[in-house]
Formats: C-alpha cells, sequence, structure tokens
C-alpha cells in the first residue's frame, strides 16, 4: 500500500485532518500521528482486521498486548475490571502524561490484550490524539511508531521513511521532543515498572507508597 503524508500543527490540528485520520481508523487502517510521547500508530481496536494490521505494521510478536489510548478514567471502567486503587492514584497525578498503566482487560478483544487478558492503556496530553478520540468516539490503539526492537520515531519523516508501505497515513506534526511513555503494571498484588521512560520509577514509587 502507499503511504501518504498530510503536514498538520500539532497543538491544533485541523478539522479536515481529524476527520481523515477518523475515517481511515474506522475503515480499519494503521495511522501515524505525534503525541505527547514521541510517535504513535493508531488504530480500531474493535476491529480484528485493523488489530492485525496494527501488529503487522510493527512486526510486533502476537503474544505482546497493544496499548490504547483514553479520554477520561471512564472510559477506563468501559474497559477494564477490578480496577484497584492504584489506578486512580496513578491517573490523578500523571494523566494526562506520558504513563501507561496495565489492568485486567474487560470487553476488549482478546487479541489485542497479546491473549494475555490485560490491558495497557494511557491518557495523552496530545491534541491530535484527543480529537480523533472523541471523533470516533471510543479508545484507539497506539502502540509506539517504529519497527519493533527500533527506536521510536520522533518526526513524521522518520515515520515516513521507516513504516512507508506498512501504515496508511502519517499525520506530520514536525519533531516530538522528549521521552517515551513509562509503563507500570498493576495487575499483581506488588506493582512492577516495565519500561520507564519520562516518568521514573522513583515517582511512581512515591504516588503508590502505602497502596
Amino acid at each position: 500500500m502507499a503511504t501518504d503524508l498530510i503536514e498538520i500543527d500539532s497543538t491544533d490540528p485541523s478539522p479536515e485532518a481529524i476527520e481523515r485520520a477518523g475515517k481511515a481508523v474506522r475503515q480499519g487502517k494503521v495511522v501515524a500521528i505525534p503525541t505527547d510521547a514521541l510517535y504513535t500508530l493508531i488504530a480500531d481496536p474493535f476491529n480484528l482486521r485493523a488489530v492485525s494490521q496494527a501488529f503487522y505494521a510493527k512486526g510486533r510478536e502476537p503474544n505482546r498486548s497493544l496499548p490504547l489510548l483514553v479520554d477520561s478514567t471512564v472510559m477506563v471502567e468501559e474497559l477494564s475490571r477490578d480496577i484497584s486503587n492504584r489506578f486512580y492514584l496513578l491517573a490523578r497525578r500523571f494523566w494526562p502524561g506520558p504513563l501507561t498503566v496495565i489492568l485486567p482487560a474487560a470487553k476488549l478483544p482478546l487479541k489485542v490484550t497479546g491473549n494475555t487478558g490485560r490491558l495497557a492503556v494511557r491518557q495523552s496530553r496530545s491534541e491530535v490524539a484527543n480529537r480523533i478520540i472523541t471523533y470516533l468516539g471510543h479508545p484507539i490503539i497506539s502502540t509506539s511508531a517504529n519497527v519493533s526492537g527500533q527506536p521510536t520515531c520522533a518526526s513524521g519523516i522518520d515515520v515516513f521513511g521507516t513504516m512507508d508501505g506498512r501504515v496508511d497515513l502519517v499525520l506530520d506534526g514536525g519533531v516530538c521532543s522528549g521521552e517515551g511513555a513509562s509503563t507500570v503494571d498493576i495487575t499483581e498484588p506488588y506493582w512492577r515498572m516495565i519500561k520507564e521512560g519520562a516518568i521514573a520509577e522513583k515517582e511512581i514509587a512515591e504516588c503508590l507508597k502505602g497502596s
């Protein structure tokens, strides 16, 4: 497939760009967008063809889950079960922001979870991501824009050069500064840091102290 590229203002994307990206996601396509945690690939988590395309675009192993972006804790409550107080502590402290939280999944295709039954979810500061979620009315897959094992792309041109033919559309908002998102797993009795990125493990420990 040919990959299209549209230049946008990442702080105030045009309604036309949001509509085009939203329509592509509805059609089961994979789109790359800028966020507050570098570039990400987005797709429809409720469309199994789109889920397969997201795995293909990254060359990702099918036993690894695909993270989701949401616009609120209410949206998380519709996707997860047995939500602990730890989640609300983390969400109040770090959301919207570069922290992905792993929770037990519910009402979500098992394939999205990498057949693990666990959900990786984040609320972003990104205007692009949040406007697309609003346009669609549901969460979106959000997995780092890179081929598995390679660095995450920091610009739309990098995404286009690396993933041309793997994704359908790139919204090019220029260069994204900063680190990727941190990931913390709170599904077990003891929480654990899966990946340290923009938020340090000691900040997580301080937030969850005594919980």
